[in-house]
């Protein structure tokens, strides 16, 4: 089906875009993603391996790493056949049905990851402020029962979505301005009075993402007013240098996935080419950066990752 712009037709498929104007080179373009994604998919299952297969290192910190490693793994799985199939074949087609369920796994994903984020942040926390009862009170039991949390949490408020946007007849352009679906802009695409999915879905960001976003900063002011407690310089230092990571794996999460939910739902005006790449930064990026994030900060991880793969 070829891209249609007529507002007065009922879509049975989606047509999703790579670079719009770029498509002569999507074959040379799709290169650095088939990197991104050999990058992302081998970096998390070595960290996933390592932390298995290593006692050592069956703490409570890297067994969070590992949740977020699953989490980062699973998010890449969700977007790369769509965004091959249109960078290799030309093929842009995506069903309905197809492309709610894309939509579940990816708004589930992100909602899980920020979770993950939070229990992190919340490791280092106990870890800086009560390092003497942190393994008592990190349990496995107990961080097992959190990461179950996080996914039923999920699973409950990103569940109604695809329900919502399957009660819509689609009768405006069927062109997405991404390689993959997401809630916003499907929504969009309703010619169905879309205010009550809306508010819906404007709320669960608020209270998944933004309520962890904010308590994650909670958490490091925290933190830091229990570094700045500590009287050597060394210690207090070292301190620090252990939420690095995080520290980066959080900017890298929720900067370009505040930026791009604004610029959906507020940026009418917004240029197109700013959207498109504030889409790839938000779910392309980050499960390629943090694993190579925290291999090269983790000392412990790093020194064995080099043991296991260079003998």
């Amino acid at each position: 089906m070829s891209a249609v712009n007529d507002t007065k037709f009922n879509s049975a498929v989606f047509l999703l875009s790579g670079l719009p104007g770029q498509e002569v080179v999507h074959l040379w373009i799709s290169l650095p993603f088939c990197l991104m994604y050999v990058i992302s998919i081998v970096g998390n299952s070595v960290i996933l391996f390592i932390i298995k297969t290593d006692p050592s290192l069956h703490e409570p910190m890297y067994i969070f790493l590992s949740m977020l490693a699953i989490t980062d793994l699973a998010l890449s799985i969700s977007t790369m056949p769509t965004t091959l199939c249109i960078f290799l074949f030309n093929a842009r087609e995506i069903s309905l049905n197809a492309c709610f369920a894309q939509v579940f796994f990816i708004h589930l994903l992100e909602c899980i990851e920020s979770s993950v984020l939070l229990l992190m942040a919340f490791d280092r926390f106990i870890a800086i402020r009560d390092p003497l009862r942190y393994a008592s009170f990190l349990t496995l039991p107990r961080i097992a029962k959190m990461g179950l949390l996080c996914v039923l949490r999920g699973v409950a408020v990103i569940l109604p979505l695809p329900f919502l946007l399957q009660r819509f007849q689609y009768c405006h352009s069927n062109v997405l301005s991404h390689c993959y679906c997401i809630n916003q802009e499907v929504m969009k695409k309703a010619c169905s009075d879309i205010r009550g999915s809306s508010m819906y879905g404007l709320s669960v960001a608020l209270l998944t993402v933004g309520l962890d976003s904010l308590l994650i900063f909670l958490s490091y002011v925290m933190i830091l007013k229990t570094v700045l407690s500590i009287t050597s310089h060394t210690e207090c230092l070292r301190a620090l240098n252990t939420c690095i990571s995080h520290l980066c794996a959080v900017l890298l999460f929720y900067t370009p996935m505040i930026g791009l939910s604004v610029v959906h739902r507020f940026g009418e005006g917004s240029s197109h080419l700013l959207q498109i790449l504030l889409g790839y930064v938000y779910l392309l990026v980050p499960p390629v950066i943090n694993p190579i994030v925290y291999s090269v900060k983790s000392k412990h991880l790093r020194a064995r990752i080099i043991r296991t793969f260079v003998k």
